[in-house]
């Protein structure tokens, strides 16, 4: 849309010509979302909202990395007992422990880290004992 209003033209139907010429043309098809409600349409107004949604994008944590990762354990124990089998299990675990093990050797910034590496049999065992009942 570079093209500029022409003098003595309406604003108005200068730019709903525009948005119908976009339209026969197809432009706004291809957009992502297209034909889909708005996610936060009904969610209240923030004021923060795009540097919230720029740092979710991004991949920016708000915690420090101690808490970051005490809840990224926490979330991994839960996702551990919910699994479907053995394998996803050991996996679970297995990632997150890596990273405790990382964190263990080069404590990160912020909060003292305050966890151990999660012992994968107990784990299991807890696993099996949930499925049994």
């Amino acid at each position: 849309m570079t093209e500029r209003k022409p003098p003595g033209v309406s604003f108005e139907s200068f730019v709903d010509r525009q948005i119908r010429q976009a339209t026969e043309r197809g432009d706004f098809e291809s957009l992502p979302g297209y034909g889909k409600p708005l996610a936060s349409l009904d969610a209240p107004y923030d004021e923060l909202w795009w540097i919230k949604g720029k740092m979710h994008r991004e991949g920016f944590a708000v915690l420090p990395p101690a808490l970051a990762l005490r809840k990224e354990a926490e979330d991994a124990r839960e996702a551990a007992l919910a699994a479907r089998s053995e394998r996803q299990v050991r996996d679970i675990l297995t990632t997150v422990n890596e990273k405790i093990r990382a964190a263990l050797r080069r404590p990160p910034p912020g909060p003292p880290l305050g966890l151990t590496e999660f012992d994968v049999d107990a784990v299991l065992a807890a696993w099996r004992a949930a499925r049994t009942d």
